[in-house]
């Protein structure tokens, strides 16, 4: 999924220039792959959770596939398979081995879980070559908890794989086919929308979102809240509140996963993010792209979007009456809202454009080789 959804073009652009063989476990979205790109692809199954027989397995199949391929390169990006491929790649001689840190797990945990965390991102930093968190802010954390005295590096201005501008852009839609969409949802059209796009969870600052604008929409009451991504442990007893407001709020409303989210940013007026964590969040660039001004929180990858005040608002994470006080304000200040909303595609296009990130990345690659 990782490769499919996060990597969606970039494999395909290094292919013209390097050959390239795409690693992940079997299935659908490796096929997905393997279509779209246009690389080869390997299976080789690689567990999230910790599993000590099949990790080694993993890493016997790695050390194994690369010891007859001989790559110059493995770069990896998601936390087991980056600790796995780069030992095996250690062990097999490859001589550039590079992981992109895409956000960190440890700081978010406690006690034995947190020291075994951290303990495995170390063993990862010296078993690379070249490491690359994907923002500032990853970069402070690994310098913060010491994880590797090695030189550390963001590609272009940060973003795994950037945001493809066209395709997020509103005149890239029809206008005819957003407006029945919005009319099926019972959205007027002098309804205020705010929209949300991501998992429905607590870490993603759901809570303080739905009991905001519960609260706000009983004064405002053409607001909307549009929520757009699947529910996740929906049973939680921290949940059962948030839901309970979902389903008796008229004014929220939910589509649950949406391949196409396009059409729901376009219908929007505000996209809000008031997450307590992320690493470089994909939701804010696609939000700028289509021309939205944000609300998100001051935590790494969010602060590195927005700019206070010129293409959105940064409030505190855990912070309801704060979130509130932001929706308001862009409610009921034209002004500001239109100012960001004319900075918020700009600033994204100028910073993080899909082909810049490609291209920075590709020169790194020529780069390590010399």
């Amino acid at each position: 999924m990782s490769l499919n959804l996060l990597l969606k073009g970039q494999l395909s652009y290094l292919n013209h220039y390097f050959d390239v063989t795409a690693i992940s476990g079997e299935g659908e979205d490796l096929q997905v792959v393997k279509q779209r790109e246009g690389v080869k692809v390997h299976p080789i199954e690689m567990h999230r959770p910790i599993s000590l027989w099949q990790d080694l397995k993993s890493l016997w199949q790695l050390y194994r596939y690369f010891k007859k391929e001989k790559p110059d390169i493995v770069h990896s990006i998601t936390p087991k398979a980056g600790l796995l491929s780069m030992l095996a790649g250690k062990l097999a001689g490859v001589p550039i081995r590079m992981h992109t840190f895409t956000g960190l797990i440890f700081p978010h945990k406690g006690g034995y879980m947190k020291q075994t965390l951290i303990l495995m991102d170390q063993l990862l930093c010296k078993a690379a070559t070249h490491i690359y968190p994907e923002g500032k802010g990853v970069m402070e954390d690994l310098v913060l908890h010491k994880i590797t005295q090695k030189p550390l590096k963001v590609i272009a201005n940060g973003n795994v794989n950037g945001v493809d501008v066209d395709y997020f852009h509103a005149n890239a839609l029809d206008i005819e086919e957003v407006a029945q969409l919005k009319k099926s949802l019972n959205i007027e059209e002098g309804d205020f929308v705010f929209v949300f796009v991501g998992r429905l969870v607590i870490d993603k600052g759901l809570r303080e979102l739905v009991n905001a604008f519960d609260h706000l929409s009983k004064t405002y009451q053409n607001a909307k809240l549009l929520i757009v991504g699947p529910r996740e442990n929906a049973h939680n007893p921290l949940k059962r509140k948030m839901f309970h407001i979902i389903r008796h709020n008229a004014n929220i409303i939910t589509v649950g996963y949406q391949e196409e989210v396009r059409p729901y940013y376009a219908m929007s007026d505000v996209f809000v993010l008031p997450s307590y964590r992320e690493g470089f969040p994909n939701a804010v660039l696609q939000a700028g792209a289509m021309s939205l001004p944000s609300i998100v929180t001051d935590i790494s990858g969010c602060n590195e979007i927005i700019v206070e005040g010129e293409n959105g608002l940064i409030i505190p994470p855990k912070n309801q009456n704060e979130l509130e006080r932001a929706m308001l304000r862009l409610i009921e200040d034209h002004e500001l809202r239109s100012r960001l909303k004319e900075n918020a595609r700009p600033m994204i296009v100028q910073r993080f454009d899909k082909s810049l990130v490609w291209e920075e990345l590709k020169k790194e690659y020529w780069e390590v080789m010399k």
